[in-house]
């Protein structure tokens, strides 16, 4: 009993298409590899998925520009000319706009002036402006940045500035640190109370000989022993 008529129309089940398109692309490489052996035929496929995967056959003794060649020749036609002319209309479109743009650029600095009529002048005054604007924009931004920044730098350091003067303070009330005498004259004398050697005095000078009579001092000015 034969094979029933397959119909011949696109296979809407995304796996079964891949599976169907697998098995015959392996099926016709098969058959032109046949072709190369058997009948000595140069042969060449190329052949594009519906989700674009490349896949490609060419008989051991030719190559895929060879057959481009080949097929040129025999039909007199030249597949290349048309795209070397699509080439070579976008290069002089390229080109203009390169020359555009340095003449404007030379006539921004000033140059080139001579033929512009005062339409031209004024229309260039413009986009002289609209330039300006733009650079003074930008210019503006960076320095708010960074001002911004050297403001967060200057509340940290304050911040640093007044947790010193706080633990500065509370190492003078400590009572581990004390006031000594010296021969009329008063050291504080700052040292930790476990008997650090290295210790940092402030001494207080007179500034004035004589002293008040009841036995304070006048103006004095603290200084590192």
């Amino acid at each position: 009993m034969g094979r029933g008529k397959i119909e011949i129309k696109r296979i809407e089940n995304p796996t079964n298409r891949q599976v169907t398109y697998s098995k015959r692309r392996n099926g016709i490489f098969k058959k032109a590899q046949e072709l190369t052996v058997l009948c000595d035929a140069k042969v060449s496929l190329i052949m594009f998925s519906n989700t674009g995967k490349f896949h490609e056959y060419t008989s051991p003794t030719i190559t895929t520009k060879k057959v481009y060649d080949q097929y040129q020749k025999t039909l007199g036609i030249d597949l290349w000319s048309t795209h070397y002319e699509r080439m070579q209309e976008n290069l002089r479109k390229l080109k203009e706009i390169n020359n555009k743009l340095r003449r404007e650029i030379r006539q921004r600095m000033g140059e080139d002036l001579g033929d512009l009529s005062l339409g031209d002048l004024h229309r260039l005054e413009q986009k002289m402006d609209a330039s300006v604007g733009l650079v003074r924009e930008r210019k503006y931004h960076v320095i708010k940045t960074q001002t911004e920044t050297y403001r967060k730098k200057v509340r940290n350091l304050e911040e640093q500035h007044g947790n010193l003067l706080l633990n500065f303070e509370a190492k003078c009330e400590d009572p581990h640190y004390g006031l000594v005498e010296n021969d009329g004259d008063y050291e504080s004398a700052v040292a930790f109370a476990n008997g650090a050697s290295n210790l940092y005095a402030f001494r207080l000078h007179q500034t004035h000989s004589n002293l008040h009579h009841d036995g304070g001092y006048g103006s004095h000015d603290l200084r590192l022993a």
